[in-house]
């Protein structure tokens, strides 16, 4: 291997920059709007329980469309599916700014978030075919830290933002990042052509897979919303549906929109369940601590934000360290020490019944940080270099689909755990916190599980 063939040239620095926009904007939006809840509510009139939909129909709309990703990108182009994913989500945020009420609110965000669905894996699989697999460790290493830090940066941005301007603004922010993005991706991304032989539309697994994965999440999100018998009834109702859709895959003669054997395929299978941990165990805290911070501790959400800068931080070191090391260091090696830096990161937030004081929760959260970084882009490449180019658009939709999903099942899973401990220790708030936490460092053991069957050499 040579200097000259693992050189990250100017070139492809600048595809990287472009299509990583598209990705910040698109995770950045799942979690701007939290910060604004009680504002939004003031806003139109409604309680908080509803305007929480703002956030919930955001995230359903993005778990619903990321399945089709691949399909879209092998059909239409992926530079063309990302530029029309960048459109819809920029259209989408002009009609989240301009609405009227509630109602319209929650529609515009649907609207927004298939836009914002479709930019992430569209672009890393974009990303990946440009890099080849000579440089595809060390350019990832740079692209991954962008979802770690989004959790981060959304509340930070949420609360700026409404401590100067409207709550209009939450949305008119993404305007010229977007022109920016689409303008620059025109000249200057590379423009594979669409797949020669593009499957047929698998229609039987889009009425599955999609609408069961948003119905599981909608009743994960009810568990804890006073209506038990609605969550009961949107559960098994979408695990029906996800069961059909494995059975559909395995007996389909042709290109199922995700492929279920693939995720029995060394290293998928592994790499897909840390990947599905990670999400589960960064979004279970940026959904805990921000909520533990401003109803226990009173911060408001500036405080709350800078507070929780820390981890973005540490996932700024990481990806540093990792993109130095990580063509070099073992995938599972990586994935491990990441995993450790998370647990270790996770492990004083189980004991906030005891007031730890700010240096060390910041301490903690650079430490998980550092963590998330050694374990997303050591994942990624690992199975972004095994793949075909052909290959890439689906591989990298199974990929983020299982993060998403991974965050949104995590987030309603603490949410239901937090409101029974809630529950239980009333009035010792800390001490409910806490409880909810060994929960998430459960997710990060599982993690650790999945990443000893990573591959143990380069």
């Amino acid at each position: 291997m040579t200097e000259t063939a693992e050189r990250i040239d100017p070139s492809l620095r600048r595809t990287a920059f472009i299509l990583v926009l598209g990705t910040f904007m698109a995770t950045l939006d799942a979690t701007i709007v939290t910060v604004g809840i009680d504002t939004l509510a003031g806003e139109f009139g409604a309680p908080v329980a509803d305007i929480q939909w703002a956030t919930t129909a955001y995230l359903l709309a993005v778990v619903a469309v990321v399945p089709a990703s691949g399909w879209l990108a092998d059909r239409f182009g992926g530079r063309r599916t990302w530029l029309a994913a960048v459109a819809v989500f920029l259209a989408g945020s002009v009609l989240c700014a301009l609405a009227w009420s509630l109602a319209s609110l929650i529609v515009f965000r649907v609207l927004q978030g298939l836009g914002g669905g479709l930019l992430p894996p569209t672009g890393q699989a974009l990303l990946a075919r440009t890099a080849g697999p000579r440089r595809l460790g060390r350019i990832i290493s740079v692209v991954a830290v962008v979802p770690l830090l989004s959790p981060v940066l959304g509340p930070l941005a949420g609360g700026a933002i409404l401590a100067v301007a409207s709550w209009q603004w939450l949305f008119y922010v993404n305007v010229p990042i977007g022109l920016a993005a689409i303008v620059l991706a025109r000249r200057h991304v590379p423009a594979p052509p669409p797949s020669a032989q593009a499957a047929p539309f698998d229609i039987r697994g889009a009425a599955l897979l999609s609408p069961g994965l948003a119905v599981l999440v909608f009743g994960l999100t009810e568990l804890d919303g006073g209506r038990p018998a609605l969550a009961a009834t949107a559960l098994l109702i979408g695990a029906g549906m996800l069961a059909a859709f494995v059975v559909h895959g395995l007996r389909s003669r042709g290109t199922p929109l995700i492929d279920p054997r693939l995720f029995t395929r060394p290293p998928f299978g592994a790499a897909a369940l840390a990947l599905l941990m990670l999400g589960a165990a960064v979004f279970g805290t940026m959904f805990l601590l921000p909520l533990y911070l401003q109803t226990g501790g009173a911060l408001s959400p500036w405080q709350t934000g800078v507070l929780l800068a820390p981890q973005g931080l540490g996932a700024v070191a990481g990806s540093l360290l990792i993109k130095r090391t990580i063509d070099s260091l073992a995938p599972r090696t990586a994935v491990l020490i990441g995993v450790a830096l998370v647990l270790a990161g996770t492990a004083p937030f189980t004991q906030l019944a005891h007031a730890p004081p700010d240096a060390l929760i910041a301490l903690s959260l650079f430490a998980r940080g550092v963590g998330a970084a050694l374990i997303g882009a050591p994942v990624m490449a690992l199975v972004y270099g095994r793949v075909e180019p052909a290959g890439l658009p689906r591989a990298a939709g199974a990929l983020n689909l299982l993060n998403t999903v991974g965050g949104s099942v995590g987030t309603a899973a603490v949410a239901v755990v937090l409101q029974s401990r809630l529950s239980a220790r009333a009035p010792d708030i800390p001490s409910a916190y806490a409880d909810t936490f060994w929960w998430v460092l459960g997710f990060g053991l599982i993690a650790a599980v999945a990443a000893t069957r990573l591959p143990s050499k380069t």
